[in-house]
Protein backbone atom coordinates (compact mmCIF):
# COMPACT_ATOMS: atom_id res chain seq x y z
CA UNK A 1 0.00 0.00 0.00
CA UNK A 2 2.85 2.40 0.80
CA UNK A 3 4.39 1.83 -2.63
CA UNK A 4 1.08 2.70 -4.31
CA UNK A 5 0.78 5.94 -2.33
CA UNK A 6 4.36 6.89 -3.15
CA UNK A 7 3.80 6.18 -6.84
CA UNK A 8 0.62 8.30 -6.90
CA UNK A 9 2.45 11.13 -5.12
CA UNK A 10 5.37 11.07 -7.55
CA UNK A 11 3.04 10.95 -10.54
CA UNK A 12 1.12 13.96 -9.21
CA UNK A 13 4.33 15.98 -8.78
CA UNK A 14 5.49 15.04 -12.27
CA UNK A 15 2.17 16.04 -13.87
CA UNK A 16 2.06 19.33 -11.95
CA UNK A 17 5.61 20.26 -12.96
CA UNK A 18 4.91 19.35 -16.60
CA UNK A 19 1.78 21.53 -16.78
CA UNK A 20 3.53 24.47 -15.12
CA UNK A 21 6.25 24.43 -17.82
CA UNK A 22 3.80 24.33 -20.71
CA UNK A 23 3.46 27.57 -22.66
CA UNK A 24 0.22 28.92 -24.10
CA UNK A 25 -0.88 32.01 -25.98
CA UNK A 26 -3.21 34.77 -24.78
CA UNK A 27 -4.65 38.01 -26.05
CA UNK A 28 -4.57 40.83 -23.51
CA UNK A 29 -7.69 42.56 -24.86
CA UNK A 30 -10.41 43.68 -22.42
CA UNK A 31 -12.80 40.83 -23.23
CA UNK A 32 -10.19 38.05 -23.57
CA UNK A 33 -10.81 35.10 -21.26
CA UNK A 34 -9.15 32.09 -22.95
CA UNK A 35 -5.71 30.62 -23.50
CA UNK A 36 -4.65 28.85 -26.68
CA UNK A 37 -2.22 26.05 -27.65
CA UNK A 38 -1.13 27.84 -30.81
CA UNK A 39 -0.68 31.46 -31.77
CA UNK A 40 -2.38 30.50 -35.06
CA UNK A 41 -5.67 29.47 -33.37
CA UNK A 42 -8.68 31.05 -35.05
CA UNK A 43 -9.91 32.00 -31.55
CA UNK A 44 -7.17 34.65 -31.55
CA UNK A 45 -8.18 36.11 -34.92
CA UNK A 46 -10.15 38.97 -33.34
CA UNK A 47 -7.42 39.92 -30.88
CA UNK A 48 -7.17 43.72 -30.79
CA UNK A 49 -3.78 43.70 -28.98
CA UNK A 50 -0.60 41.70 -29.39
CA UNK A 51 -0.59 37.96 -28.72
CA UNK A 52 1.59 36.92 -25.79
CA UNK A 53 3.27 33.60 -24.91
CA UNK A 54 2.91 32.83 -21.18
CA UNK A 55 3.13 29.77 -18.95
CA UNK A 56 0.01 27.70 -18.47
CA UNK A 57 0.07 28.50 -14.75
CA UNK A 58 0.27 32.23 -15.44
CA UNK A 59 -2.72 32.02 -17.78
CA UNK A 60 -4.76 30.00 -15.26
CA UNK A 61 -3.79 32.31 -12.38
CA UNK A 62 -5.08 35.22 -14.46
CA UNK A 63 -8.47 33.47 -14.65
CA UNK A 64 -8.10 32.24 -18.23
CA UNK A 65 -9.73 28.99 -19.33
CA UNK A 66 -8.88 26.69 -22.23
CA UNK A 67 -9.96 27.57 -25.76
CA UNK A 68 -12.78 25.23 -26.80
CA UNK A 69 -11.55 25.15 -30.40
CA UNK A 70 -8.21 23.55 -29.49
CA UNK A 71 -8.89 21.70 -26.23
Amino acid sequence: MAKKSLLIGLLSVFLFSFSSQQEVYICKGKSSKKYHKSNKCRGLSNCSTSIYKVSLNEARNAGRTACKIEY
